[in-house]
């Protein structure tokens, strides 16, 4: 019961990285905990149900390089399916149902588009219908999914183009937030001007472990600097997450207080309140908490996080109510959920939040693109886009943080576990990822502001080569495409 097999073509199609990053999900796209298997060719995934599910598993496509694809939804059965045919049904899909669900609200497709996913179809069917030669339906499955991801990349600019005309039709530009986390330190003249041409807002983190690194004793003065460069050039500030449950975030003396949980909220509760009064009328979001299910720290419960979470919410308003408060969660796809023993999905957790009366303004999505732990393996801008529109069934706004790196090299100034998952992770890649994603997530309706969650790589950060500006203070290309970005779409 629960057994999942798979049989990839050629052999050296899977290997143990890929096989360890491969997950099952339902309807709901939950993961479910797996034990997973690969001997020579073949990929087993076990787990506790026999439910239907699509696998979610990187691919290396030419053109592409590593890239997330699904399978349609399928049975559970004694054969073993074929990786690569099953990976070109699920894409050529995807694609053919994203186009209808688009024209079904007005979206104009070119001709190019509509034989491009024909084609896709085509070899696809080629595929299906060869597979008494396993070499031969490979060969017709891995040029459909080829097909299939570029006429995926033109769909997707096709609704970006449309989609941002139609938003600014009666307002011009958009007010929407394009902004980048300031971290713990100052930034220098040059950083500053390149920033101001690229972002109307920015992160301050009001970090905990740096601010209050001695019980009870605060140093705010970069926060303070801070806050005063942003005012002095008009930029909206997002404060926070004031509870982020990243232990790099904690400060080492609140591990004293482990089993203690009302001390633990106690001092919690403290820190936040010290902040929201000193800096409350000069930011413009608070973010009341971040890493609320994947952070390991203080053996604290579920039950724990959501109330703690509720208390940081709630002690906010009180504070400051006229401030709008958000919650981030990072890894929005859930993929921790196949390795670990957490047992709620991340939407389920902010369902709770918005179902039990908490005043949430918005969601933030953190997701940092090709990292393993703690990373988004990277997918299609389709796929990326419906992932907005499941979260969107909140019925809330969304911000989105984000994080790619420009290589896969030695980072000796990154401080966390996360390593740059295998693939083409070059600076190129990283601004044509910025080029195209980033305008398509402006142009949901839903999305209000996207924020670069890394800036420096010249100070200790926490993801190698994900900043914007490079170890030696020089900007990445992804800065230019940020501020093109800025001036063409946005106020």
């Amino acid at each position: 019961m629960g057994l999942m097999r798979f049989i990839a073509t050629p052999v050296q199609r899977l290997d143990e990285e890929i096989a360890s990053l491969a997950y099952l999900a339902g309807i709901d796209r939950a993961p479910w905990r797996l034990k997973t298997t690969l001997v020579e060719s073949e990929l087993t995934l076990q787990r506790s149900v026999g439910d239907s599910c699509n696998l979610f598993i990187p691919w290396d496509v030419p053109g592409f390089g590593r890239i997330t694809l699904s399978t349609g939804s399928l049975l559970e059965r004694p054969k073993p399916y074929q990786l690569p045919l099953e990976l070109a049904r699920g894409t050529v899909c995807l694609v053919r149902n994203q186009l209808a669900d688009w024209e079904a609200i007005g979206l104009a497709v070119s001709k190019e588009i509509r034989e491009s996913v024909a084609l896709a179809v085509g070899q696809m069917a080629q595929a299906a219908s060869r597979q008494d030669d396993l070499a031969a339906s490979a060969e017709y499955a891995e040029k459909a999914i080829c097909t299939a991801l570029e006429a995926t990349n033109q769909l997707a600019a096709t609704y970006t183009d449309q989609a941002l005309v139609a938003r600014r039709r009666g307002t011009g530009k958009l007010a929407s937030l394009l902004g980048a986390n300031l971290g713990c330190t100052l930034v220098d003249e040059p950083t500053a001007r390149q920033m101001l041409t690229a972002f109307n807002a920015v992160t301050i983190p009001f970090c905990w472990r740096t601010i209050e690194a001695t019980e009870g004793k605060c140093c705010w003065e970069i926060c303070d600097s801070q806050i005063e460069w942003c005012r002095s050039h008009r930029l909206r500030v997002l404060g926070g997450p004031l509870l982020n449950l990243d232990p790099r975030s904690l400060p080492d003396w609140l591990c004293l207080w482990e089993d203690d949980f009302e001390s633990i909220e106690s001092f919690v509760i403290e820190f936040i309140s010290a902040t929201v009064k000193r800096y409350r009328g000069r930011v413009a979001i608070w973010q009341a908490a971040g890493h609320l299910i994947t952070g390991d720290v203080l053996s604290l419960s579920e039950e724990d996080r959501l109330r703690l979470a509720a208390r940081v919410i709630e002690t906010i308003h009180s504070l400051d109510p006229k401030t709008p408060v958000v919650v981030s969660f990072d890894e929005p796809w859930g993929e921790y959920l196949s390795r670990r023993d957490v047992g709620v999905p991340p939407l389920h957790f902010a369902d709770a939040l918005v179902r039990a009366g908490m005043d949430v303004s918005a969601i933030t999505l953190e997701v940092n693109l090709g990292y393993d732990p703690d990373g988004t393996q990277p997918r299609s801008p389709v796929e990326f886009g419906r992932q907005l529109d499941y979260w969107g069934m909140l019925g809330l706004p969304l911000l989105v943080s984000i994080t790619v790196p420009s290589s896969s090299q030695a980072d000796p100034l990154a401080m966390g576990d996360s390593r740059v998952m295998r693939g083409s992770w070059t600076l190129r890649n990283q601004q044509a990822w910025a080029a195209r994603y980033v305008p398509l997530l402006l142009a949901k309706p839903m999305v209000q502001g996207v924020i670069w969650n890394q800036l420096l790589d010249g100070q200790p950060h926490r993801l190698p080569h994900g900043g914007l500006f490079d170890a030696t203070g020089k900007p990445k290309p992804v800065v230019n495409t940020l501020a093109t970005i800025r001036q063409a779409v946005l106020k």
